[in-house]
């Protein structure tokens, strides 16, 4: 059984930090594409970042230059880092892995807010 357990979400304040953990188990991310999906507050789900299986990465603008995606294979885990929060990344964050299915989990909650 596929599982998506997304962890490392929480309050943040304006200009912080947060990294949010993304940890599959029952299926082997190597050389699969995996994303980062969010839902902000009365609105539909949207791309934040993705990674391809050799590790090219991709990115929304309105967080380029602030989130980095990164991916361990070995530990069947992906990786947001996300600096310099605002307030409108406040969301419900998603973890994609693969295309066809598509394997997602429950979400964290990213608050910013001072």
């Amino acid at each position: 059984q596929v599982q998506i357990v997304e962890s490392g979400g929480g309050l943040g304040q304006p200009g912080g930090s947060l990294k949010l953990d993304c940890a599959a188990t029952g299926i082997n991310i190597n050389g699969k594409f995996m994303g980062w999906y969010r839902r902000p507050p009365g609105k539909q789900r949207e791309l934040v970042a993705s990674i391809s299986g050799s590790g090219s990465t991709n990115y929304a603008k309105y967080v380029e230059g602030r989130f980095t995606i990164s991916r361990d294979d070995a530990k069947n885990s992906i990786y947001l880092q996300m600096n310099n929060l605002k307030p409108e990344d406040t969301a419900v964050y998603y973890c994609h892995a693969g295309t066809s299915p598509v394997y997602s989990g429950r979400g964290t909650q990213v608050t910013v807010s001072s």
